[in-house]
């Protein structure tokens, strides 16, 4: 088994420190995409937690090209930080776009001397036949340089309840398609699950973690965002919050359920996050997340008095 370094799961920061010899960090773009769920294909109205595609940390799009914001977002860095850096398609839906210009945009981050890879957040049924025979021509162009494409797809959920209440926009058959479709490219994918959302019980989240480990319709990804339920202004989610319809999370509530989660999550399963902590100007609840280190630190201090550590429960 993988040495997780200081930490009871394996994380990002150790498997970019087995896999580089050094600390990894990612900056995160915006392409200026759009989503289906957004122009009218599916709906307008976007997911229903959704304020900004999950972009409300890439570097301004005033910038400019995804290059300029490349350029802005690596000035930030000082040569103490490390040399490696991971550009990260964040906003909206990354894959959903002209097949020329996102050759483009691919291309600029993966020909930077000091990036090592991108990391490209869409939906699975923005993988068409025509994305997927470009994600494998880059793969070939660059991995002889060592560079890697990773895919990361916002699953949140099995339960197709769940799944039409927040607008996801597809069954779970597609999502289980994109995986296959990806492994068959040897494309490493990174799974998004939401705990918290309203109406799931924990037994319901730890069965969309459990789902993950690998089944006969699916096999696992290679790494997880677990992403704690943020209710952000100006969303639809936020409008039931206030009616009442639901409740979030207090920490120590979401720091067991985590602990659950990472336990019945298979030990090969690189964690990319843990947790989240949305844009402050944003965060209607709960408002105890915006402490993202007080967090972190309250989690590995009650896995290290529990003893638990990923994989407990997988047998």
């Amino acid at each position: 088994m993988t040495d997780w370094l200081d930490k009871p799961y394996y994380s990002l920061n150790a498997y970019f420190k087995h896999t580089y010899g050094q600390k990894c960090y990612k900056i995160a773009v915006d392409a200026g995409l759009t989503c289906p769920n957004r122009d009218g294909t599916l709906d307008t109205r976007g997911c229903i937690f959704c304020s900004g595609g999950s972009g409300n940390f890439a570097v301004n799009a005033d910038i400019g090209s995804v290059k300029a914001q490349i350029r802005a977002g690596l000035s930030r860095f000082h040569k103490k930080a490390g040399e490696r850096f991971v550009i990260y398609f964040q906003a909206y839906t990354n894959t959903y776009g002209p097949r020329e210009y996102l050759r483009e945009i691919f291309s600029a981050a993966l020909s930077e001397p000091s990036v090592i890879g991108i990391s490209i957040a869409t939906r699975p049924d923005a993988l068409g036949e025509e994305i997927l025979e470009l994600l494998h021509d880059l793969k070939q162009a660059y991995e002889a340089e060592g560079k890697f494409i990773w895919v990361e797809l916002g699953l949140q959920t099995i339960h197709e309840k769940t799944a039409e209440y927040i607008r996801r926009g597809y069954d779970l058959s597609v999502y289980e398609e994109a995986v296959h479709n990806l492994a068959s490219l040897d494309i490493p994918c990174i799974t998004h699950v939401i705990l918290g959302l309203p109406g799931e019980s924990v037994e319901d989240m730890l069965a969309t973690v459990a789902y993950l480990n690998g089944t006969e319709r699916c096999p696992k990804p290679f790494g997880v965002k677990l992403q704690l339920l943020h209710v952000l202004k100006g969303t639809d989610l936020e409008r039931d919050f206030l009616d009442g319809k639901f409740q979030v999370f207090t920490e120590d509530e979401y720091v067991d359920v985590v602990i659950q989660c990472i336990q019945h999550l298979d030990p090969d399963i690189v964690l990319h996050r843990v947790t989240g902590d949305g844009p402050k100007v944003l965060l209607t609840a709960p408002l105890w997340s915006g402490n993202k280190k007080r967090v972190l630190n309250h989690l590995h201090r009650e896995m290290k008095v529990r003893g638990a550590r990923q994989g407990d429960f997988v047998s």
